[in-house]
């Protein structure tokens, strides 16, 4: 079987390019090794402030290093300068590694940098990372399908504006599971808004926080007490949410023994 050569950036070339490189969801171990090889022939890295700091070290000390870290309603650069910064580099010849946390198309908004790529005619190459809902749920032997629990999975931001509005019909619920990224902020209106969609208040949920690094915490609770929980247990952002059946598979703590919170809610198995 003739052995697929995956190119790194090429350090001799005069043409520019760009690389949207997924860097997965924390530990270095995890990232893979084609994005690993662009690390280290790259002119120029371009990253989020979702990347670990495992996979910032793999940069070598003479690559130049940009950050553009966003956090809930404060950028350090508008996704708009992001794209411009990101064609200009690559246009004056430079090989442009754009690291993304996870992967690169699930709400990375990679779709935009490489819509920005193509209309200014600058060469662009994708390479996917392991999003956080895989990585996260792993590391916590949480799996997003079972045969017994859930025959389909589904992703969503929880951070959307109008939260209200967004149609989550038949996204939680028998046989399914739910992860909601970016969703600590509206905790509280994600459990209101399926319950009040017919999702039974008492669904398992298990909150990831900095999944997958060496401090990661895994918390698991019903679905009527996730609010109460994201406050009670101070849980800080990176953060995941999976609301589904499976969520009882998970190996965490299990924080309906919380004082008060046991006595509150009734059926739990």
């Amino acid at each position: 079987m003739k052995e697929h050569a995956y190119p790194a950036a090429d350090p001799t070339s005069t043409e520019g390019k760009l690389w949207l490189v997924g860097a997965g969801p924390g530990d270095p171990d995890l990232l893979t090794l084609r994005a690993a090889r662009l690390l280290e022939s790259a002119d120029l890295v371009v990253h989020d402030g979702l990347v670990g700091d495992g996979v910032l070290a793999l940069i070598p000390p003479d690559v130049e290093r940009i950050s553009v870290a966003k956090q809930r309603s404060r950028h350090t650069m508008k996704q708009e300068l992001i794209n411009e910064l990101l064609v200009r580099e690559a246009r004056a010849g430079k090989q442009v590694v754009r690291l993304k946390g996870g992967d690169p198309f699930i709400f990375g908004r990679g779709g935009e940098e490489l819509d920005a790529a193509r209309e200014a005619g600058v060469a662009c190459e994708v390479v996917p990372g392991i999003t956080a809902a895989a990585g996260c749920a792993a590391q916590a032997g949480l799996p997003l399908t079972h045969r017994e629990d859930a025959s389909a999975v589904s992703f969503v931001a929880g951070q959307c504006k109008d939260l209200t509005d967004q149609d989550w019909s038949g996204l939680a619920g028998h046989g399914r599971t739910l992860v909601i990224y970016m969703g600590l902020a509206t905790a509280s209106a994600i459990a209101d808004k399926l319950i009040a969609d017919g999702v039974s208040p008492d669904l398992p949920v298990a909150v990831i926080e900095r999944g997958t690094t060496a401090d990661a915490r895994v918390l698991r609770t019903l679905l009527t007490d996730l609010g109460d929980l994201v406050v009670r247990e101070r849980v800080a952002s990176p953060a995941l949410i999976i609301v589904g059946k499976v969520a009882a598979r998970a190996d965490a703590l299990d924080c309906l023994g919380a004082p008060g919170v046991a006595e509150q809610i009734r059926g739990f198995s």
